[in-house]
């Protein structure tokens, strides 16, 4: 007997796919501050790299300033160099535990640098999604040419996984459109 298809499953591996999508597009610069901005910063800390949530704690003090309370004041100066190498041009400021970390205007060729990722994160949810949809026909064929499953059925089915990829990726189209939005407000 070989593996069952089932659509639920299939329709779970495309909302992974969208949600990793919206974890990478939380993470790029907009004009505003946002405490998931720092989420994917790695710390040296204890002789390991650490996510920066589990060495302090982010808060959005104004609309252009984030504010990074390092629980164990030794670990200030890790955590600060964590946040300059990060590539998303900060400069933080240390000032004991705490560190701000002022966010700088975007000007117009940064922002679509950013629109132009925010697509590439796009583009990368498509193709998983699509990989999700092709394993999902093979399943079907598969099941059909060892006699599991009726040439109706299969077809079917295949039409249900077609239609949910075409709402997982018009999903995807959705976000990419709104933070490219946000991105280009100035």
């Amino acid at each position: 007997m070989s593996e069952a298809f089932s659509l639920e499953n299939l329709r779970t591996r495309m909302k992974k796919s969208i949600d990793s999508m919206k974890g990478d597009l939380a993470g790029l610069r907009t004009g505003r501050a946002s405490a998931s901005l720092l989420e994917p910063i790695m710390v040296d800390a204890y002789g390991s790299a650490m996510p920066l949530n589990q060495v302090a704690t982010v808060s959005v003090p104004e609309s252009r300033m984030l504010s990074v309370q390092v629980w164990d004041r030794s670990m200030a100066g890790a955590v600060e160099k964590a946040i300059r190498e990060s590539n998303l041009g900060l400069n933080p400021m240390a000032e004991g535990a705490t560190i701000r970390v002022p966010l700088p205007e975007l000007n117009e060729e940064r922002r679509r640098e950013l629109s132009k990722v925010a697509h590439q994160y796009a583009e990368q949810a498509r193709v998983a999604v699509r990989h999700v949809r092709r394993d999902g026909i093979e399943l079907l064929r598969k099941l059909e040419k060892d006699g599991e499953m009726g040439q109706d059925e299969a077809r079917v089915n295949s039409d249900k996984v077609q239609k949910a990829t075409d709402e997982a990726i018009a999903e995807i189209d959705t976000l990419v459109a709104a933070k490219e939005q946000e991105i280009m407000q100035v």
